[in-house]
């Protein structure tokens, strides 16, 4: 048995990460593919608890060094109960959101190193890297507005923060992007749901074995 691929939905507030982790998935499957999504942080029992504390307004007084350990510690839960598992018995995983979002969000946007990121990961999650991560990129003014209709009472903790933090998140993930070009394919998120998930496909034709 060949074992799954994982893939990572990664970018800003709004950009339709979960719309187009679920297109693909519906795809991969009717390619015959078994395929599984699943999201950070979250995914396994222990690791939503967690996601609550972060997000609900329980977290409200985390500080960022608390913060990034308990996303670590959410995804040493979520690698180790779901995604390694799935992956070795061939299954394809399709996540929204992983370590880029807290290299970008605990990193650039409040400030740690990206070096202590990367340390908790190795320690927590033993290192997992996505097979490929498609970073969605969208105008602040789009993502304002899909914020507004997917959210009428306002953002979570994180997603309510200003703009110029938001706007570090962005050039962080550019950055990560440029620095990765065989790991990450850059989509233009901002148009049509299908154009976007054409792109999507299109990013995925190498490791689907198409020409």
């Amino acid at each position: 048995m060949s074992p799954g691929r994982f893939i990572t939905l990664e970018g800003g507030e709004g950009a339709g990460k979960s719309t187009q982790a679920r297109l693909l998935a519906e795809a991969l499957r009717a390619r015959g593919i078994d395929a599984l999504t699943t999201r950070e942080p979250g995914g396994t029992a222990g690791a939503e608890v967690i996601r609550g504390l972060l997000l609900g307004l329980e977290g409200e007084g985390w500080n960022p060094r608390a913060e990034a350990l308990l996303f670590a510690a959410a995804r040493s839960d979520h690698v180790e109960r779901l995604i390694r598992p799935a992956l070795a018995a061939g299954t394809w995983v399709i996540c929204d959101r992983f370590l880029d979002s807290s290299r970008a969000y605990q990193g650039d946007g409040s400030g740690l190193s990206d070096e202590d990121i990367l340390a908790l990961h190795r320690i927590g999650s033993r290192g997992l890297l996505p097979d490929l991560t498609l970073l969605l990129e969208v105008p602040p003014a789009i993502a304002a507005e899909r914020l507004a209709a997917r959210d009428p009472e306002g953002a979570d903790r994180i997603g309510g923060r200003t703009a110029a933090y938001h706007a570090r998140v962005a050039m962080a993930f550019a950055r990560f992007a440029g620095a990765e070009p065989q790991r990450f394919a850059r989509i233009d998120a901002g148009g049509a749901c299908g154009n976007v998930h054409a792109a999507i496909m299109a990013a995925l034709a190498p490791l689907l074995g198409s020409p």
